[in-house]
């Protein structure tokens, strides 16, 4: 398939405005799943801990699925993956009306629904960069706001939805919802060349003939002529017996002849196809090696290694807020008529600020964007530390804007690792660190709750939180200081194919 160069513009522009509702549809209910924790708490009677997991797999299975999700882009294209994982999200949601147990949505919200919103990102994004060269930062970052305005629009839908219809109703007309994601799968073109000549041939007919073990056209006239050949000696039978005898003697030779000529041809073809198929699987072992190759040149990085295990603590500590901070607050026993604004919508809108404005100064030539991407963290870290002091709405309200803005250092990760790695690793670095954020994800909700149901109270889990937070800001903070350039500079001599991995000293 040939492919015109991005024109970023056009029809891009309609690329970006579906893929922004395409985000904002498929993530809105999960980003917002603490207003349903809540109900699934009194409906199911289960712990926290147990319960929590529904909402963190449906969160963390798209990252933890990623390489399947870029395998599936790339077979089928972007637009038949996202239409049918428009029926994936809506058919997760709708069947999760119909939970008869905490184990049932496991399997319809956590792992249908958030293996849906994995393949709706990978989808969105891919096809979004091929429109997109010269304005693709801005393009990411324009549909990237959508699943925060969704987490934003979502807490007070669903909220409102729950006393309208209950818990049942409001999932099924969520569900629904989500079949919209049709419509703006439909219109996401895949960027072809309209000028490209048309294939001639079929792909089956451009295979090489050795890798065939007989020709269908050669057996169809074969038996063609052995029919006519079997009729006119059956023919010849019937009226002369003597010539019959003869005529069978000759075919016979004949025919002994062909099918000794098709054996040979036979076993030729066959051992031309089996040296195709051991060369085929010596390649892929090959690539294999390669794949565990880079990989374990990836994690002789100092610095790559210390973003690996910040971004798993800092999903493990730093995401539980997003779907915790409802129950945080009637634990507290806040007020329900000071409810302004339900916290999960103040994280969203600010998790969207965030993202804007730290992509923004990401771009400033004298900003470093690895420390940028610490300082994040590290404040992180004291922000976690502070919700257990914070007994009123107002408090946690802050608390809420500022961990949403924090949130938003999302947007300028893949500077870091661009940094860290090189443009040239970017895509299989980057996969890596999405797989253990993915597990962060996974855990980080479930541990709380555990925390919770052991101490009956959020204090020590969100003293382990921002601990965990912390600990990965220092690491990481440690491993990019300027003392390790000199590490680097002594190893300038390496030998062929060893890679070193050095940090900026600005983005």
């Amino acid at each position: 398939m040939v492919f015109r160069k991005p024109p970023d513009g056009g029809w891009g522009w309609v690329i970006v405005v579906v893929s922004f509702f395409t985000q904002f549809l498929c993530y809105g209910s999960p980003l917002a799943v603490g207003v349903l924790y809540l109900e699934w708490l009194d409906t199911f009677g289960e712990g926290k801990g147990k319960t929590a997991w529904v909402g963190s797999l449906a969160n963390g299975i798209g990252l933890l699925a990623s390489p399947v999700c870029s395998i599936c882009v790339s077979s089928f294209g972007a637009r038949p993956v996202a239409i049918f994982s428009g029926f994936m999200v809506a058919g997760g949601l709708m069947m999760s009306s119909f939970a008869p147990n905490i184990y049932f949505l496991y399997i319809s919200y956590g792992i249908v629904v958030g293996l849906g919103c994995g393949l709706l990102y990978t989808a969105t994004v891919t096809i979004t960069c091929q429109y997109f060269d010269k304005r693709r930062g801005l393009a990411l970052g324009l549909i990237s706001t959508g699943s925060s305005v969704g987490l934003f629009i979502y807490a007070a839908l669903q909220r409102e939805l729950i006393d309208l219809y209950g818990l049942d109703g409001c999932l099924l007309i969520v569900g629904a919802l989500s079949l919209n994601i049709l419509a703006c799968g439909s219109l996401m073109r895949p960027l072809e060349s309209s000028d490209s000549p048309s294939p001639e041939k079929t792909c089956v007919d451009k295979v090489p003939d050795q890798y065939f073990v007989y020709h269908e056209k050669e057996k169809t006239v074969e038996e063609n002529v052995s029919i006519l050949e079997k009729g006119y000696a059956d023919e010849k039978c019937v009226n002369n017996i003597p010539d019959c005898k003869q005529d069978s003697i000759l075919n016979k030779n004949v025919l002994s002849s062909i099918n000794v000529n098709e054996k040979d041809t036979y076993k030729k073809k066959v051992v031309e196809q089996t040296n195709f198929c051991k060369q085929l699987a010596k390649r892929k072992w090959q690539l294999y090696l390669n794949y565990l190759g880079e990989t374990v040149v990836l994690f002789k990085s100092k610095v790559f290694s210390a973003l690996f295990v910040a971004i798993l603590l800092f999903d493990i500590g730093g995401f539980p807020p997003s779907l915790l901070m409802e129950d945080i607050a009637r634990s507290a026993n806040v007020n329900e008529d000071d409810y302004h604004m339900p916290l999960i919508s103040i994280i969203g809108i600010m998790t969207a600020v965030g993202k804007l404005t730290l992509g923004i100064l990401a771009d400033f030539k004298w900003v470093n964007t690895l420390y940028l991407y610490v300082t994040t963290l590290l404040m992180t870290g004291l922000a976690l530390f502070a919700i257990p002091f914070a007994k009123s709405y107002l408090t946690l309200a802050m608390l809420s804007g500022i961990l949403g803005f924090l949130t938003g250092n999302w947007s300028i990760f893949p500077y870091v690792t661009t940094k860290t790695v090189g443009i040239e690793k970017l895509t299989h670095a980057y996969g890596i660190l999405m797989f253990f954020a993915g597990l962060g994800n996974s855990l980080g909700p479930p541990i709380v709750g555990w925390f919770y149901d052991w101490t009956q109270e959020y204090d020590t889990a969100f003293y382990f939180s921002g601990f965990c937070v912390l600990l990965g800001g220092f690491l990481l903070l440690l491993a990019a200081l300027p003392c390790w350039n000199a590490c680097t500079n002594q190893s300038s001599k390496l030998p062929p194919n060893t890679y070193s991995y050095k940090v900026a000293s600005s983005a």
